[in-house]
Order: C-alpha cells, then sequence, then structure tokens
C-alpha cells in the first residue's frame, strides 16, 4: 500500500520556522521526483518545490518561497522535509507532498501550516 505521511505543520508567528516531513512507504522513493504543493482555503494548488532524483536531487522552487524554503529528501528514510524560514501569513496553507515517475503521481494528505500572530 502507497502511504505519504505529513506532519510537523502548526502555528507560527510571522518570521518564525516550521520543518514539515513527508514519511513515504510502499514505492521505489529514490525512483520518484518528490514535491511540495500547497493549497490555501478556498483557492487553487500551488507548486511550492520539487527535488529530483540522484545523489544531489536539483531543486526547484517558486518565487514566491525562493531563499525562505528549503526542499530536501533522506533516501534511507523515505522521508521528505521543506524547511521554511522566514514564514509570512501568506505562506498558510495546506501543504502536501507528490511523489511522481512516470504515469504514476502519489499524493499525502496534507499538513496544516499557519502562520499568524
Amino acid at each position: 500500500e502507497v502511504q505519504l505521511v505529513e506532519s510537523g505543520g502548526g502555528l507560527v508567528q510571522p518570521g518564525g520556522s516550521l520543518r514539515p516531513s513527508c514519511a513515504t512507504s510502499g514505492f521505489a522513493f529514490s525512483l520518484y521526483a518528490m514535491s511540495w504543493v500547497r493549497q490555501v482555503s478556498g483557492k487553487g494548488l500551488e507548486w511550492v518545490a520539487q527535488i529530483n532524483t540522484g545523489g544531489i536531487g536539483a531543486t526547484t522552487y517558486a518565487d514566491s518561497v525562493k531563499g525562505r524554503f528549503t526542499i530536501s529528501r533522506d533516501t534511507a528514510k523515505n522521508t521528505l522535509y521543506l524547511q521554511m524560514n522566514s514564514l509570512k501569513p501568506e505562506d498558510t496553507a495546506v501543504y502536501y507532498c507528490v511523489g511522481t515517475w512516470a504515469q504514476y503521481v502519489y499524493w499525502g494528505q496534507g499538513t496544516q501550516v499557519t502562520v499568524s500572530s
């Protein structure tokens, strides 16, 4: 059974940090490009960041988070991370991890991140 389980969201003040993680099982994690996608309540999905396969794993970011967020993966633990620094109220959303390989796309259930004073 394929599983992607996000955790590590929560409530944080503006300027603070969070590090959500996504524990995966049931598929070949090392073969999959992994991404974080977010959704503000009542709005559409927004791609946040992606990390490719391979030893270094090339990364790309949405302009809205570039320089503040860092995506990483631990292949030994089959886990994806998103280090979020200098958080802003507009970062408030449900964050989903997504695994993609060929025609296969897997989604987690999401973790809520709320940035508010």
